[in-house]
């Protein structure tokens, strides 16, 4: 059995009702004898210095929570562990919130194995000075602002030019990313566990259309030409506002992010395609097992 000291739960601090149901998890903890820290309002800045210690979080929402709750864990080290109170969920473990009971019960008996998956780190230099930094699990985005102009932009990969995007937006995704917004926009699907950058231009125009998936430890590097006002977010979170000569730089960041995991090993797919077509089950007579 796996011995918890102390265990995080965060509400949803915009769904309500979230905030009884963390209650009575931290209560059931207590009972326990394992310390909690509870949230039910927060946002990054606050509880980011406050993880270190933890032995686990419970996240409660859907995915925007796990990406907030994955940023703020990762520096530390500590898992999170899902309960889903959004729509799709493609991060949340428990799909049914209300399950959290044996859920706790699996967690604290040590039914469970860790998820480790890729970050993104990028920074912008403008005149030769950094103005900022972010980490990002999903995806980074240079897109156009309010405007209605494409964006020009630069890309170079690991440091040889590689093409200038005339596009409505560039996505730098991870693996965990490339489910998200990089496959609305046409890119593949990734299996978390690898480590590669993907890039999927948005509506370019007489530019490369391809997504492009690199190797591992590649760098990329994006010099905004275009006058648009144009701005850089981290898994849907305005990081920047760009000004034409900004160099954005990404890489694997050296955080990882660290989920909790009760279903099998080989999930993904499954779980992928319940969610992205109706669950049609196997023939009766399944030639792939016989």
């Amino acid at each position: 059995m796996t011995q918890f000291r102390r265990v995080g739960v965060l509400a949803h601090p915009l769904r309500a009702q979230s905030a009884p149901l963390a209650r009575q998890i931290a209560d059931s903890l207590e009972a326990r004898q394992i310390g909690v820290d509870l949230y039910t309002q927060w946002d990054e800045d606050t509880v980011r210095d406050k993880v270190a210690g933890l032995d686990v979080v419970i996240a409660i929402g859907g995915d925007g929570a796990m990406l907030r709750a994955a940023r703020v864990c990762a520096v530390a080290g500590v898992p999170v562990l899902g309960l889903n109170m959004g729509r799709l969920g493609f991060l949340t473990e428990i799909a049914d919130a209300e399950a959290w009971e044996p859920a706790l019960n699996r967690l604290l008996a040590g039914d469970y194995w860790i998820e480790q998956r890729m970050m993104l780190h990028t920074h912008v230099e403008r005149e030769g000075h950094l103005i900022c930094e972010a980490e990002a699990l999903n995806d980074l985005v240079l897109s156009r602002s309010a405007v209605t102009r494409m964006v020009q932009l630069e890309t170079y990969i690991d440091g040889g030019w590689t093409t200038t995007y005339n596009a409505d937006a560039l996505i730098v995704a991870t693996a965990t990313g490339s489910t998200a917004y990089a496959l609305a926009s046409g890119g593949p699907i990734l299996p978390p566990e690898l480590h590669n950058i993907l890039i999927v231009p948005v509506a370019p125009h007489l530019s490369l259309e391809r997504p492009i998936v690199l190797q591992e430890g590649s760098t990329v590097t994006v010099v905004i030409l275009s006058e648009t006002e144009s701005a850089l977010s981290a898994d849907g979170v305005l990081v920047a506002d760009l000004e034409r000569g900004d160099r954005v730089v990404i890489q694997a960041s050296e955080q990882h992010a660290r989920f909790v995991r009760m279903r099998e090993r080989n999930y993904f797919y499954r779980s992928l395609l319940d969610r992205l077509e109706p669950r049609v089950p196997p023939h009766e007579h399944n030639h792939l097992n016989e």
